[in-house]
């Protein structure tokens, strides 16, 4: 290794003195693409099907183990969330071992097996490996799908469906690709909690017996093994596996519209909106495009210096990131530009989406960028080529994708070949500004107007209204008229005599509500103490340790972020004054009624409270629905939505037992556990 580096030192010593005989008129030509000398997986083939490919590694005492079942995309039909419930049925018990027994061995082995509705992978010490591939191979092919577990299964399903119906970003991708491929294709389904229901355990076991078969399967096996003795135990726990041929299906064709649209899909809830380009593309990866358009997507949105990044996130703010992808799956595939925006500037943000695509097809690469981006990729191939697995994904890759045997071998020479001329050239084939949809979930009442105003090539752009499972339906009301006899006050009050009436509220002098919530797997926990007076704190916890505090004592406060204490300034307090009760209802006295709009399906009265928060009160029951306050940090500017449902009584009194809040495409749901009314908490709460 060091004998390299001193020999690179000194190739960069003699450029430097070469550096007066350079012609610095001229863009450098790039040198030749570095030969690839990629080894091949010994392979071998059961006499059930099953093609096996074996990489021997034996750096470290690891193995890896994947199953893959390369099967042609079926539809699911009204119950796409079958293939879910098979995943998540696989390794819950074998016809030999209990689920726990089965988890506690993979445990003690200190190993890891998962499973797929098409596929199975397993991990683990080489000493440990025969009999870790044994326990993969008994859950992949003999598994007990039960009653219990089948139940169990479908309701965490059902709940984290329903979890992702009010995530912005989940909605989004769902619907857009529901759009491009049509619903009744197999890339275009997609599970609901109300689809979810309908499948049965029959459903599970008739769909495992179609699918999960060795006609089509692949084994990759990458470590610290021998090819022999792999062998040897594949044909011992593979050899018996029987399946019939999978069933097959004809694939809808699909097709982009006929001129680019605006797809709008009204989300009261989202505080920025997450907005998908995209049209359909016919692009393999043995194609002779593949390599441009792989240059070309890197150049508009595939790294952090490309065009789209570079606007609308480093020249704009509008964004964290912004970037697009082109697929080259072997049945259907598409392009699509990607991006968050804040809500205000999301016509703006689509604006800017299509200039740096039409760029892209209409002006020459800059050299130098296109030298970058060929150079990207070589740096990236090069340190996959570092991993042993790389090698046998390459080879399944060449199998699965019917590609040259030596496509990896010249990947570099390819890319390196590829000119300015290529990109911009493939950029109008691939990217379809003229039959484009432009997917955007947002919040309507917010976004439509504007969006509304959106113009292309000086037409404006049409927009057509989808419900969040991708179904046409009609605009958004946002201006129905409100009722002239109704006013703050009666709103106000309907509310306080929605949750027990003015003389039960009256009586509450204090609260004190616990409540938890799970993020990434991890316990929230949530405790607000309020007073009638004004005072208030909140603290929120994770396994045990302080997330955040705020105290306010009716004048003066402070909030405490990652150990370090902070006095609250002006603006704050203000904020945290309008918002230190209970029930600020009582006392809302700049309060003004600003319309109603739809929040969840139905009619709710808008009502602003203070400069930066607006209150939801539903017209047929009064109760709070929804508030949302407005955030600014630096340049940005944002809505936190935070939902109220689920009113249980306490001492006479009704309170909201579930309350969300979302933060950008993350929406956290907290779910009460106690409210106590008049006891609880002192005057140590609020305590300086």
């Amino acid at each position: 290794m060091k004998i390299n580096i001193l020999s690179i030192f000194l190739v960069c010593l003699m450029t430097t003195t070469a550096i007066a005989q350079v012609d610095r008129s001229k863009q450098p030509q790039p040198g030749p693409a570095p030969t690839i000398n990629l080894g091949e997986p010994e392979s071998f083939t059961l006499k059930n099907g099953l093609k096996v490919m074996v990489v021997e590694n034996h750096k470290l005492p690891q193995v890896t183990a994947s199953l893959i079942i390369d099967n042609k995309p079926h539809s699911l039909g009204d119950k796409p969330a079958t293939s879910s419930m098979v995943a998540s049925l696989l390794g819950t018990g074998t016809q030999k071992m209990s689920k726990e027994d089965y988890n506690e061995e993979i445990d003690f082995l200190g190993a890891s097996i998962g499973f797929g509705s098409q596929n199975a992978s397993a991990s683990s010490l080489s000493k440990f490996f025969p009999r870790v591939l044994e326990l993969m191979a008994e859950g992949a092919l003999n598994p007990k799908f039960t009653q219990k577990e089948f139940d169990a299964e479908k309701t965490k399903l059902i709940e984290g469906l329903k979890a992702n119906e009010k995530n912005v970003g989940a909605i989004a991708s769902r619907v857009s690709s529901a759009l491009a491929y049509g619903n009744n294709h197999p890339f275009g389904e997609f599970a609901t909690a109300e689809n979810a229901e309908a499948v049965t355990l029959q459903d599970v076991q008739n769909y495992y017996k179609s699918y999960f078969v060795p006609k089509n399967a692949y084994l990759v096996v990458v470590g610290d093994v021998k090819t022999s003795e792999v062998k040897k135990l594949v044909e011992k726990q593979f050899g018996n596996w029987k399946g019939a041929t999978p069933p097959e299906q004809n694939l809808p064709k699909v097709s982009n519209v006929s001129a680019t649209e605006i797809n709008f899909i009204d989300m009261p809830n989202a505080v920025q909106s997450e907005i998908r380009v995209q049209n359909t593309i016919d692009l393999k990866m043995g194609d002779p495009d593949y390599f441009p358009v792989l240059v070309a997507n890197q150049i508009l949105g595939g790294s952090f210096g490309s065009y789209l990044n570079m606007n609308l996130r480093e020249a704009r703010g509008y964004t964290y990131g912004a970037g697009s992808s082109t697929g080259a799956n072997k049945y259907a595939s598409r392009f699509m530009a990607s991006t968050s925006v804040r809500n205000a500037v999301t016509d703006s943000a689509v604006e800017e989406i299509m200039k740096e695509i039409r760029r892209i097809k209409t002006e020459p690469v800059d050299a130098e960028l296109l030298e970058n981006s060929k150079a990207k990729f070589a740096g990236d191939f090069v340190l996959r080529l570092e991993r042993p697995s790389t090698i046998a994904s390459y080879a399944l890759n060449i199998k699965t994708n019917d590609l040259p045997k030596d496509f990896y071998q010249t990947f570099l020479k390819k890319i390196n070949a590829v000119t300015a001329a290529d990109v911009q050239r493939v950029a109008n084939k691939y990217f379809q500004t003229d039959n484009m949809r432009i997917v955007i979930a947002g919040k309507g009442s917010e976004v439509l107007e504007n969006l509304e105003k959106v113009t292309l090539n000086n037409k404006k752009v049409p927009v057509k209204y989808f419900n969040t499972y991708g179904v046409a339906t009609d605009k958004p009301d946002y201006n129905k008229a409100v009722d002239p006899t109704v006013t703050v006050e009666s709103v106000l009050n309907k509310y306080i005599e929605a949750i027990g009436g003015k003389a039960a509220v009256e009586k509450v002098n204090s609260v004190f509500m616990t409540a938890q919530a799970e993020i990434q797997g991890q316990k929230l926990n949530l405790e607000v103490k309020t007073t009638s007076d004004g005072k208030s704190s909140q603290l929120v916890s994770m396994n045990g340790n302080v997330v955040s505090k705020t105290v306010f004592d009716g004048e003066t406060g402070f909030s405490v972020m990652q150990g370090q204490k902070i006095t609250l300034q002006d603006e704050q307090l203000v904020a945290l004054k309008a918002e230190a009760n209970p029930f600020p209802e009582l006392n809302a006295k700049d309060a003004k009624l600003m319309g109603m709009e739809a929040i969840e399906g139905k009619d709710a009265y808008a009502v602003s409270m203070s400069e930066d928060t607006t209150v939801y009160y539903d017209v047929a029951t009064g109760l709070k629905v929804q508030s949302v306050k407005t955030v600014t940090q630096g340049p940005q500017t944002m809505s936190i939505p935070t939902g109220y449902s689920n009113y249980q009584e306490a001492k006479g009194v009704k309170f909201p037992y579930t309350i969300t809040q979302s933060f950008g495409p993350q929406t956290i749901e907290f779910e009460v556990s106690t409210i106590q009314i008049n006891e609880g908490v002192s005057a140590e709460d609020f305590k300086q």
